[in-house]
């Protein structure tokens, strides 16, 4: 009875080695948890603000890279329109303001493991701001040819609240506030167009190129 006993635990030993022998042989273990996961992303944004109280229309188109979910870098390029009505420009006596610029796109990322991730965007570029003679008349929009325009340098920090509804889509929604440099405009009745805005956009691409794995198995070659 003690030898069968030595001869199974003996078999048991064996058994375990070559079960091992076998793994070993048809996969390669690793854990790649700390590599980085890279991404890249197309993102269209829209949002409403205030300058000088008045109500301001905003939209934008931003590209970026996102280095393992906790930072983006890229590019964005914003536009507005705001409702100014300002007397005493061009020939409809009226103006209202427009701006369109770009720049760096720095944003870092908390909770990126998470569902749900906050965010620190931050824009630094710059772009031209002028007056635009607006006169609705019989449905058709008449521009006069006597725009101002004068270039501007513009800051722009926010808040951001993401979602990521899958590793392809993600929507965000936050705050920003414009700081810009001085503006020389004929009238003179607004000198920069610093003001807080709200936003929401979504952002199309592909957020975690890479996966993490524990085994990958090795082709047979013969």
């Amino acid at each position: 009875m003690k030898h069968l006993k030595i001869v199974f635990l003996f078999s048991l030993i064996i058994s375990f080695f070559y079960s091992n022998a076998q793994d070993s042989k048809d996969y390669i273990e690793f854990n790649d948890r700390n590599n980085i996961v890279h991404g890249v992303y197309l993102g269209f944004n829209g949002g409403y603000g205030k300058i000088e109280d008045k109500d301001t229309y905003i939209i934008g188109l931003k590209i970026a890279y996102v280095a393992n979910r906790q930072v983006e870098i890229g590019f964005v390029t914003k536009a507005f329109y705001s409702n100014q009505r300002i007397p005493g420009t061009f020939s409809s006596n009226i103006a209202d303001l427009g701006a369109v610029y770009s720049g760096l796109h720095l944003e870092p990322i908390f909770f990126s493991k998470a569902k749900f991730n906050l965010s620190f965007p931050l824009l630094v570029g710059g772009g031209a701001a002028g007056y635009i003679n607006t006169d609705w008349n019989e449905g058709e929009i008449e521009r006069s040819q006597e725009e101002d325009w004068d270039a501007i340098f513009v800051v722009e920090p926010g808040i951001n609240i993401l979602y990521n509804i899958s590793r392809y889509v993600q929507v965000e929604a936050g705050l920003q506030y414009r700081f810009s440099s001085k503006i020389e405009l004929v009238p003179n009745a607004i000198n920069r167009i610093n003001g807080i805005s709200v936003g929401f956009g979504l952002k199309l691409g592909v957020f975690n190129l890479g996966r993490n794995r524990y085994k990958k198995s090795i082709p047979n070659h013969e």
